[in-house]
């Protein structure tokens, strides 16, 4: 049994008195115990952050970053050792985790820049003999919370950015997949990061509170579901903290009558059936519009009996399991709704029999047709692999329907007219957009981001945003007399 604990000031901890299981989705087997930390625990972990700041805010910028190139070379030497790990406890295929890892490492390499984007500005003469500019400087301890679909990418959306700008971290992952932010937490020590700039507690609710009241603690990232990240943005910011906090989607993609069927058909396979669509950016709806929905749905029906479902840890598959029992029932419960709602359930996977997993917690793909947008299936977001389409008469009421939904997180067009693509990416009311790209996650050095309630706060992550939220600025104006200067009653004004 794993003993999964915390890493505070550089050095794994003793076990605390209140724990959680932690299970092999896809065997059912519990496979370790997480220690769930106690507000003097994560004080503590804010304790030590506080005073390692002191001297790695006076680390040069360059000198971070040699840390981190050190980091990177190491996470890619031990990446199969990482997305193991990742399989083990989240249940994604062997190949999807090293994806994730390999995403979250284009972060790590964005933060390699660093120097280039801390840089200030400069305007010589503003006023007579008189010099304006402007410093990014660090704000000091801040926290990131993360969910548990992507245990390793995730986090790394935050600490390397942060932590590259000259902050120190108090990092709390999902309590369902704990152990792979330890491990990069502690092959970052071995790569001389210096103890207490990267801290992890694991913990609930009584540990997240903390971060999110606590005076020392500056700004707060999280994703996750809607109603936690509402609740992250409201208390964090009540109590003065700059707070990111990404919520839940409910993504969709558009088939026009001209897209390339096949090209469509393959693309919703992986957006909506790929990590057993427990993604933020998964595709669960499609939106055929005119008469290319009956060819739409037979290939997609056709394409869902074939998934290759197992053990992630084996390769080859396209899906594994659903992260916990709770959540698979959860996810089951909605195909059940979906039925009792009158939607046409095409393909059904509650019945999808795994061997050797008897006892793990698959679902297999599940295809809907006939969905409409007063169905809950449609309004509300599953977190499996479970794809809905819905028919409609023409583009402008498919765009209409993305638009009027509350979540705004990613969607995606599949058209051979850029007439229609240019329209559609320029009205649509969504943070991010594909044009035949069914999962239009940005690059590192671009940003991540929803609308509407995808995401609560002014700040997207990592890219350039990330290093707007993790650093304050600072205006200098300065000029060197060579006499006495009068005093002036009225509001000064350059010359």
């Amino acid at each position: 049994m794993n003993n999964i604990t915390h890493f505070i000031n550089g050095q794994i901890t003793a076990a605390s008195e209140r724990n959680a299981p932690v299970y092999n989705p896809a065997t059912g087997e519990q496979t370790g115990v997480v220690s769930l930390a106690p507000a003097s625990l994560v004080e503590e972990a804010i304790a030590n952050a506080k005073e390692a700041f002191e001297e790695w805010s006076k680390v040069t910028p360059l000198n971070r970053v040699r840390i981190l190139f050190k980091f990177k070379m190491l996470l890619e030497e031990r990446m199969d050792e990482l997305a193991e790990a990742i399989t083990k406890e989240h249940g994604k295929v062997f190949e999807d985790a090293k994806g994730e890892i390999i995403r979250g490492m284009e972060v790590v390499e964005f933060a390699c820049g660093i120097p280039s984007a801390l840089k200030g500005e400069i305007t010589e003469q503003v006023g007579r003999d008189v010099d304006a500019y402007s410093v990014n400087q660090p704000l000091g301890v801040v926290a990131g919370i993360s969910p548990f679909n992507f245990p390793a990418m995730v986090p790394m959306w935050m600490w390397p950015v942060a932590i590259a700008c000259g902050n120190t971290f108090v990092m709390k992952p999902s309590e369902k997949d704990p152990t792979a932010t330890l491990m990069v937490a502690e092959w970052l020590k071995e790569c001389g990061l210096p103890d207490g700039v990267l801290n992890i507690v694991n913990g609930d609710k009584e540990a997240v509170d903390v971060l999110l009241t606590h005076p020392d603690i500056q700004a707060v990232s999280f994703v996750g579901s809607t109603p936690i990240a509402e609740y992250i943005y409201s208390t964090a910011s009540a109590h003065g903290k700059r707070v990111q906090a990404l919520g839940g989607a409910k993504n969709h993609m558009i088939v026009m009558p001209d897209a390339d069927i096949d090209g469509a058909v393959n693309a919703l396979m992986g957006a909506a059936f790929g990590s057993a669509g427990e993604r933020c950016m998964a595709i669960s709806v499609a939106v055929a519009v005119g008469d290319i929905a009956d060819e739409l749905v037979d290939k997609l029906a056709a394409k869902t009996k074939e998934l290759k479902i197992g053990n992630g840890i084996n390769r080859g598959l396209d899906m594994g399991p659903l992260v916990t029992k709770e959540h698979h029932a959860k996810v089951k419960g909605y195909v059940d709704l979906g039925v009792e709602e009158g939607a046409k359930l095409v393909v059904d996977g509650r019945d999808v029999k795994v061997d050797g997993g008897e006892n793990g917690y698959f679902l297999g793909g599940c295809l809907f047709d006939n969905v409409t947008t007063d169905m809950k299936i449609y309004q509300e977001e599953i977190f499996g692999p479970v794809l809905c389409v819905v028919r409609v008469e023409d583009y402008a009421t498919a765009a209409k329907m993305i638009n009027d939904h509350e979540y705004g997180n990613g969607t995606s067009i599949f058209t051979r007219s850029g007439a229609v693509a240019r329209k559609f990416a320029h009205d649509i009311q969504v943070g991010m957009v594909g044009v035949n790209v069914p999962i239009p996650v940005p690059m590192a050095f671009h940003a991540f981001g929803g609308w509407k309630r995808s995401l609560f706060g002014s700040n997207h992550v990592h890219g350039p945003e990330g290093v707007r939220f993790y650093t304050k600025r600072k205006a200098v104006t300065m000029r060197w007399p060579e006499g006495d200067l009068d005093a002036e009653f009225v509001m000064p004004t350059m010359k």
